[in-house]
């Protein structure tokens, strides 16, 4: 009779993780809850001074385009700033590498020293490593700087992200009225759904539970809303 016997380890299952530093996924979050939560917001601002109607619809509008634009110009001067400095720093470890060979080498060796590496094998891997000047350059980056210099952010895609993301959720509260809705109560139950339905989305993405996502994205854009209700109310009151 065979007797076979169950392998004393099973085979890695590789996993694959998602990416992290494209330069999409921040601007894109932050720009579709500042669109929902500023323009519902300001919307409720105007019809709390000034009751639903036409005003309401043409600011609704109006934020949605000049919050659009202005996020999209921020995040492109922002990320593109970021990466004009890392692209600068990057330029000074290739010169550095170029004037010091021996000495960036022995920062290298120095680093693997520190991470538990026995000297000779420290010296070995980073002389290995900074055999190919290329390669060199990659590794000081990544371990000196914290980047990749093959993966830096994109300011076009940050800004198109947050445009693009910041349109959407600023549209969320305008629908109603595009549909002839009379009052605030529609656009505040719609943005209300939303916020939580995003919150929850995002909170899904980052492997937190989803109902606190939901329900911290709700409460600060409920909160907005109501006090920009209220001083547009007041301020209604004090103007009528």
């Amino acid at each position: 009779m065979t007797v076979e016997l169950a392998p004393l380890y099973t085979p890695e299952s590789h996993h694959a993780h998602r990416d992290v530093t494209g330069g999409w996924l921040r601007p894109a979050v932050f720009g579709a809850m500042d669109g929902l939560v500023s323009n519902v917001a300001l919307i409720a601002g105007v019809v709390g001074a000034a009751g639903a109607g036409r005003g309401a619809v043409l600011a609704g509008f109006a934020g949605l385009v000049a919050g659009a634009c202005s996020m999209a110009a921020g995040e492109y001067t922002s990320v593109k700033s970021q990466t004009e400095l890392m692209r600068a720093e990057i330029a000074v470890e290739r010169r550095e590498l170029a004037r010091n060979p021996e000495g960036e080498l022995a920062e290298l060796t120095a680093l693997y020293r520190a991470r538990g590496l026995e000297p000779e094998l420290a010296r070995e891997v980073a002389a290995q490593l900074s055999a190919d000047p290329e390669q060199a350059l990659r590794v000081h980056v990544r371990e000196e700087l914290g980047v990749d210099p093959d993966d830096l952010p994109s300011p076009r895609l940050a800004a198109a992200s947050s445009f693009a993301a910041f349109a959407a959720g600023a549209l969320v509260p305008l629908v109603p009225f595009l549909f002839g809705a009379s009052g605030l109560v529609v656009s505040v139950v719609l943005s209300a759904l939303a916020l939580f339905g995003f919150g929850a989305v995002v909170a899904r993405m980052t492997a937190r539970p989803w109902w606190i996502g939901g329900a911290r994205q709700l409460g600060l854009g409920l909160a907005a809303a109501s006090v920009t209700y209220g001083l547009g109310h007041l301020l209604g009151i004090g103007l009528g």
